[in-house]
């Protein structure tokens, strides 16, 4: 089952997260959400281990819900959907800076009384992982870095995503047209990848005149801005708590950038997907589960972090 609640961000704003599965019958005594009156968890320390899920750019918590499954067998998962995303609140005016992203996760973690969690992340939801691991080392006990960059990417990257938004033949007819677009017609597609066509049918919503996604694009950009200008070194090397730096092979991150940053990382393990693009968790669900279950294994086996660093 997966299960609503709602958590109030930095600025007041209202942010839809979802726990997937049933709650641990540990958590029992609680209201019929299984939260206090607060909206927290109150099972305090005996409860299951918590999972903190973030979307990339222009997801939502929803896409994580087959990594959430076999999560719950021995975690509490909890996926967000963070500003601008999803369900949660779409403020005109913002802000969508990278602190903002950061203090919405902080208070997701606050309120559902999930940390020290663990944070697994992807692409944009990855960096703020890693900055927020950096900035509270209280809330978070290890962090996933899936297919997201430390670099900066340039204004030029910048443009060519104002371009590619501005190409979208909005409003789609039906589902079947954003699936087909998205996997197949897209001029960024180099080859039909059906998984990339369901990721974008699941962040549009039916119109009246047709399908349109479920964020603004204009927006999306501005998020985006928060990081392509910047390196974010400096905060990767302030992890000290257990960090996976995980990559498809034909993703965005590559191999080089990827093991300078588990060099940079005091803590840092690398992994890789074959066969997987961008979208690792969504193009290779099992390859993406045989990378990532390991590493939570070996934090469960070893609570405290102190097991040496395995090398690239």
């Amino acid at each position: 089952m997966v299960r609503r609640i709602d958590v109030t961000g930095s600025d007041g704003v209202r942010l839809a997260a979802w726990e997937f599965a049933d709650p641990p019958k540990e958590r029992a005594g609680t209201d019929s959400a299984g939260t206090d009156s607060a909206g927290t968890d109150s099972a305090g320390a005996d409860r299951a281990p918590g999972v903190l899920l973030l979307h990339g750019l222009m997801g939502r918590a929803s896409h994580w819900a087959p990594t959430a499954r076999w999560l719950s067998e021995r975690y509490r998962a909890v996926g967000l959907d963070q500003r601008g995303h999803g369900r949660s609140d779409k403020p005109a005016d913002g802000p969508y800076t990278r602190d903002a992203y950061v203090a919405d996760a902080e208070a997701a973690i606050e309120q559902l009384d999930l940390g020290p969690v663990t944070v697994v992340g992807h692409a944009m939801g990855a960096l703020t992982g890693w900055q927020l691991a950096a900035k509270r080392p209280d809330l978070v006990r290890a962090v996933v870095i899936c297919d997201m960059r430390a670099s900066a990417l340039g204004a030029a990257s910048q443009r060519e995503w104002s371009d590619w938004f501005a190409s979208w033949p909005l409003p789609f007819a039906t589902l079947a047209d954003v699936r087909k677009w998205f996997g197949e017609d897209d001029p960024w597609v180099e080859r039909p990848n059906p998984s990339r066509g369901a990721f974008y049918a699941e962040v549009m919503a039916e119109t009246e005149d047709g399908w349109r996604p479920v964020f603004s694009r204009s927006q999306m950009l501005r998020s985006r801005a928060t990081w392509v200008y910047d390196a974010h070194w400096e905060e990767l090397a302030q992890v000290r708590c257990p960090a996976l730096v995980l990559r498809g092979l034909d993703g965005e991150l590559g191999r080089a950038e990827a093991q300078e940053m588990v060099r940079v990382l005091p803590r840092g393990q690398y992994a890789e997907v074959a066969d997987a693009g961008h979208l690792v968790h969504y193009d290779r669900p099992e390859g993406w589960r045989a990378a990532v279950e390991p590493f939570l294994e070996q934090l469960a086996e070893d609570p405290r972090g102190d097991r040496e660093p395995v090398a690239p």
